[in-house]
């Protein structure tokens, strides 16, 4: 029956599904299961081995936290992507905690930790497959680091602003200030007083339904 379920949906995901032996593809499908998230609730909290994450429909956001408890957004996963981060059990040479918060309702597949880094230690395709993808995140976290260490944060919130309205394919930003600050590193204050800035200088419009960019060349141009 799991076989059935899910076996479909792993061959889309994994190149390597085909060449692994029938024990183990069995063995992945009965450790795979179907889970939703509830809008606000944790898939992943800090150094467990939850698994790996396949995202059917949603948003997964990926975050570390400072002792103080700040979070840096590091990454936002949607339909098609794949958390690995989230199975420290395969990827040991890891060394931080990372949290995974669902943003919206949100379907997920999850591969169980221990039965992925079990096939993966006999199958150096799925090794080489997992390495890859952990260093394509790795990739957007130095993007993050960099952003919050060496950019000024007019630079930053243009950035984001463009990034978000790329991604929605929208001109409005439907996100408060303090979900703007959280995806940045920031304060919400500090996002607030960047907007109003934004908005006197005409590059946005900014009301309850979000902040609408009415200057997009202008934002580019501070993005650069």
């Amino acid at each position: 029956m799991a076989r059935e379920m899910f076996e479909p949906i792993l061959r889309d995901m994994f190149p390597f599904w085909d060449t692994i032996s029938e024990e183990h593809r069995n063995y992945i499908c009965e450790n795979t299961r179907a889970l939703t998230y509830k809008k606000g609730t944790k898939a992943h909290d800090g150094n467990e081995c939850s698994g790996v994450i396949l995202i059917k429909s949603g948003t997964l956001r990926v975050y570390i936290l400072s002792e103080e408890g700040k979070e840096i957004t590091l990454y936002r996963l949607h339909e098609g992507d794949l958390c690995m981060l989230s199975a420290s059990c395969v990827l040991q040479t890891i060394t931080f905690d990372v949290h995974v918060d669902a943003e919206e309702n949100s379907e997920c597949y999850v591969i169980g930790g221990a039965a992925y880094s079990y096939v993966s230690n006999h199958n150096t395709d799925i090794k080489i497959f997992t390495l890859e993808t952990a260093v394509s995140r790795f990739s957007d976290v130095m993007w993050v680091m960099q952003q919050i260490m060496f950019m000024s944060m007019d630079r930053r919130l243009a950035i984001f602003l463009l990034d978000e309205s790329a991604r929605t394919g929208s001109d409005t930003v439907t996100l408060t200030h303090e979900q703007i600050a959280k995806y940045m590193g920031s304060a919400r204050e500090v996002v607030s007083r960047m907007l109003k800035y934004f908005a006197s200088e005409g590059f946005v419009e900014v009301s309850r339904k979000g902040v609408k960019i009415i200057n997009k060349k202008r934002l580019r141009d501070l993005a650069l």
